[in-house]
């Protein structure tokens, strides 16, 4: 695969591997040389000395936009999240949540705009920026005929780990995500909240600084959806986490910050505390539909 941005010429060069689910095909996209550390560069979570060079801020988006066709789907976000944020991005469906998200990990190409991950711009420096993040996207797709180890070591071959390095950073993985006692099964045979815990796990499997994830709890019941957050906060403090979510509950339990957008917008951005001010009755669901409401969903 390849993708084109005016900027400077850039071409963006991949390949993607296709397989089958019950709900029809899925893709993992991987570009070559993204998941081999390189040795000139700062290792995926070898950050010290390296976030405070950039005042502590580990994502920057600068107005950032995509169009398909007529169709303008983000039209100029811009924030910033510092180590031990957890960011909420939250908007109705259709509001560009999942367009940015693949625009800052390089999935997509942006129209006009760029981010920077650890000051690596990801146009100018797309390989750099991309060893510095974890990405879980919506429905994030597995092979269901893969043992979760296998699945794992895998991802961990992919990534340039080799030997006792690719194992101890898969038993970590496990561990982190509480996957122990199913990691012999097939990924198929798997609840829907251990299947997302082994996507969340190929996400964190390098100690990424920075963690991009879109709906990580959507479809899950109350008690996975608790073991998701548990696993998000205990990170927390050392990363920088965005979370896309349009689930209200979600940005009260985890996020330290949220940014409220629609129609590709910006409408709102704050602490949760600092948006439930903006009601009289000090409610997050009264300051959403307030923004939101009469948004256009795509």
């Amino acid at each position: 695969m390849t993708q084109k941005n005016s900027r400077a010429g850039l071409v963006f060069h991949g390949f993607r591997s296709f397989f089958r689910m019950p709900e029809g095909w899925h893709a993992i996209c991987i570009y070559p040389g993204q998941l081999t550390p390189d040795e000139k560069s700062p290792r995926a979570g070898a950050t010290d000395g390296v976030i405070d060079s950039y005042g502590g801020i580990m994502l920057e988006v600068k107005d950032i936009k995509k169009s398909f066709g007529d169709i303008e789907a983000v039209r100029g976000i811009s924030f910033k999240v510092e180590k031990g944020d957890v960011l909420g991005f939250l908007g109705p469906n259709g509001a560009g949540k999942s367009t940015t998200m693949r625009m800052i990990t390089g999935f997509l190409i942006p129209t006009a705009g760029t981010a920077s991950v650890l000051g690596h711009d990801i146009l100018d420096q797309p390989l750099e920026a991309k060893r510095q993040i974890g990405y879980l996207p919506e429905n994030a797709p597995v092979y269901a005929d893969m043992t979760v180890t296998g699945f794992l070591v895998f991802v961990a071959g992919m990534r340039g780990y080799s030997g006792k390095e690719k194992t101890d950073r898969v038993n970590a993985a496990v561990e982190r995500c509480n996957l122990g006692r199913v990691r012999h099964q097939t990924i198929g045979t798997l609840s829907k909240g251990f299947r997302q815990r082994v996507c969340f796990a190929q996400a964190v499997l390098h100690d990424p600084p920075v963690l991009i994830m879109d709906e990580p709890t959507d479809g899950l019941d109350p008690n996975q959806k608790f073991a998701v957050r548990s696993m998000i906060r205990e990170m927390a403090a050392g990363k920088a986490i965005v979370i896309s979510t349009h689930i209200l509950e979600e940005v009260e339990a985890v996020c330290t910050k949220a940014v409220i957008i629609g129609d590709g917008r910006i409408l709102a951005c704050g602490t949760p505390a600092e948006l439930k001010a903006r009601s009289p009755s000090g409610r997050l669901d009264e300051v959403f539909r307030t923004l939101t409401s009469g948004q256009n969903a795509a």
